[in-house]
């Protein structure tokens, strides 16, 4: 019906279908379809149609104050909805870094956010800082409501509760430089006589497996540990001393001079989001939304 007051409005305007239609990007048929169906509903004409143009009957004249009073009340019924929702729209604030990628979340997100206009997502940014990171994780809660992110820290389950989402493939890290970049698969007896550093500043028990099984099975490479956590500084570090690196296939892209490549350790790390042992009620209600939406992917998997 609003689509055909527009209409209405627009030829009692223009006094023609054609121009009508012109201006409303539609065919003059269709606008003489929505113009007859009108008149249908209303029961009596609204146009004198003549070879010139059309013009309005005393009915329509009448009609056209009503008319444009409807459409003005609709768009202004609009704005008092949408402001309505804006105000008790609660806005997730979401933490992301280049090592821990909220785009995780807000590709998922995406596709159902439609379907819960009463939630938004709020992107705060972190830095990617060994020394800082420990502080960052102690906002969740506070300024942060979650981090996306891989699980490399085992005891952050002491702290915070964890909604996996995936794996990461882990890979390695060398210079484009190093006389291993151009391979498409590494093996670990590729990195024979290498250093290989591995970082383990967040005491994972995954990489601690791997650490362990290089050294007993592959004394012929030279673990270099970095007890600390990734950031920034390890990919320079890396980069510069061409030492190899432990890291995650969605890292590939952190550091231009460094190429990532598939290993033949067939092992992956859980990624996903880190939020409150307690969040609060409007948290807990969106995290549930997405549990929802994992349960229902799972579900046509298998």
């Amino acid at each position: 019906m609003i689509e055909q007051l527009k209409t209405f409005v627009q030829v009692a305007e223009s006094g023609s279908f054609s121009k009508a239609a012109e201006k409303l990007f539609i065919s003059s048929t269709a606008v003489m379809k929505q113009m007859n169906l009108l008149e249908k509903q209303a029961g009596v004409p609204l146009f004198i149609r003549t070879n010139h143009g059309v013009r309005l009957t005393k009915a329509g004249i009448t009609f056209i104050k009503d008319a444009e009073f409807m459409l003005q009340y609709f768009q202004e019924s609009l704005i008092r909805m949408h402001q309505s929702a804006q105000t008790n729209r609660h806005m997730v604030r979401v933490g992301t870094s280049m090592l821990n990628p909220c785009n995780v979340l807000i590709e998922l997100w995406n596709g159902i956010s439609d379907l819960y206009p009463q939630f938004g997502i709020n992107i705060v940014h972190f830095e990617d800082d060994a020394h800082t990171l420990p502080t960052t994780y102690r906002m969740i809660g506070q300024s942060l409501d979650i981090i996306a992110g891989p699980f490399l820290t085992d005891n952050l389950k002491d702290y915070y509760r964890m909604l996996k989402l995936g794996s990461y493939r882990v890979c390695f890290a060398i210079s484009r430089q190093h006389r291993l970049a151009s391979r498409k698969t590494l093996s670990i007896k590729d990195l024979y006589g290498e250093r290989l550093a591995i970082v383990n500043g967040g005491e994972s028990a995954i990489i601690h497996d791997i650490r362990d099984f290089l050294i007993m099975n592959h004394p012929q490479i030279r673990i270099k540990d970095v007890p600390r956590l990734y950031d920034l500084d390890v990919f320079n570090r890396c980069e510069e001393s061409n030492t190899v690196m432990l890291t995650l296939e969605a890292w590939a892209d952190i550091h231009p001079s460094l190429v990532t490549i598939p290993s033949d350790l067939d092992i992956e790390i859980p990624y996903g989001l880190i939020y409150p042992l307690h969040p609060s009620q409007e948290v807990d209600q969106f995290l549930e939304i997405i549990k929802e939406m994992q349960g229902n992917v799972l579900a046509k998997v298998e």
